[in-house]
């Protein structure tokens, strides 16, 4: 055979093999992931689900598939994870391989019942909410943690937490039993027992001045107008109370702008107006500035309030009853003029 010949046939051969040597090399380690995304994983899907949330990523993938073969990719592992553009199908699998999810910031605030926490944190994290609200409610866990259903909502700090996206439904709910034995450090602890209050009261006081109140400045003089009330043995009469009596019985989405006499003769053990004393527990989800109110309370002489209506959303405090006579019929007769029957 001549020579020439035999020399093409070889160097097509040597271009046959780098062109295709390239290719193999592009499809593993070339630019893969077209766009920056996040791929979310579940605890049940299997190679072919995740192959097919990939499509929006990739180009190609059935090169995916093979490559996760050639790399003993078989399980996947769920989770929430950050794909970048330009990102090789190497990097890819090797990322799903290891786990390595990024984490979120998870965040609620001021639920009013177990099951709107259950709704929110579904929201942000695998777990379904009845799966959450399920383990939330487990009395098995809250009798062993000092808590029962009343006092299960205390349990919940409103804050912003880190967390993976795929952590279950006990996870959740044992890393919040932690970061509330963390945020009940000795210093809150020492007021609340220079207070003669449990962590339990505590949070059920601060729950009334959360919904008696939503300026953060006033938080204290409420907390600390209760706590007169309490020391003096006088019932704490508050309105947020009977409003959560009204909600038991009409529902969490009945609406009441204003609190009536009829409504003060409610039979409940939270209708504050009719028991003295704290209520059995929590009548919402306290956030932290409340509690902090509770245990730095302002020290004055104030055992009535009422709503201001010269400076909407506060309150005129009173130290004696015909103080706060004056301050109520001048707000009854605001709220007359403007129609607010209920």
């Amino acid at each position: 055979m001549n020579k020439k010949i035999i020399s093409g046939i070889i160097i097509f051969i040597l271009i046959a093999t780098l062109i295709k040597g390239y290719s193999f090399y592009k499809n593993i380690y070339g630019k893969a992931i077209v766009k920056n995304g996040t791929l979310f994983i579940n605890s049940t899907d299997n190679l072919l689900n995740v192959k097919t949330k990939l499509t929006q990523f990739i180009n190609n993938s059935s090169n995916f598939e093979w490559i996760a073969e050639k790399k003993n990719y078989i399980k996947p592992k769920s989770g929430r994870y950050e794909l970048k553009e330009g990102m090789s199908l190497n990097d890819l699998i090797n990322l799903l391989r290891s786990g390595k999810q990024t984490p979120i910031r998870l965040s609620f605030n001021n639920q009013d019942t177990l099951e709107k926490l259950a709704s929110r944190i579904s929201e942000q994290i695998e777990a379904d909410s009845v799966s959450l609200l399920q383990s939330m409610q487990d009395m098995g866990f809250l009798e062993s943690n000092g808590f029962d259903k009343k006092s299960a909502l205390g349990m919940y700090i409103p804050n912003s937490y880190e967390f993976y996206w795929n952590t279950s439904a006990e996870k959740f709910r044992n890393r919040m039993l932690k970061e509330y034995n963390r945020f009940w450090n000795e210093d809150r602890i020492s007021k609340a027992r220079k207070l003669n209050l449990s962590k339990s009261e505590v949070l059920t006081l601060a729950s009334i001045v959360q919904k008696e109140t939503v300026q953060k400045s006033e938080r204290p003089i409420v907390a600390g107008l209760y706590l007169n009330r309490l020391r003096s043995n006088m019932p704490l009469q508050a309105d947020p109370t009977v409003i959560y009596c009204l909600k038991e019985i009409n529902g969490p989405n009945f609406t009441v702008k204003r609190v009536l006499n009829k409504d003060l003769l409610i039979d409940s053990p939270y209708n504050t107006y009719k028991n003295s004393g704290l209520p059995p527990g929590v009548i919402s989800m306290p956030d932290i500035s409340a509690i902090d109110a509770v245990l730095n309370y302002k020290e004055h002489n104030y055992i009535y309030m009422c709503a201001s209506i010269e400076n909407i959303g506060y309150h005129k405090f009173a130290r004696t009853l015909s103080q706060h006579n004056r301050n109520a019929l001048q707000y009854q007769q605001w709220i007359n003029k403007r129609g607010i029957n209920r």
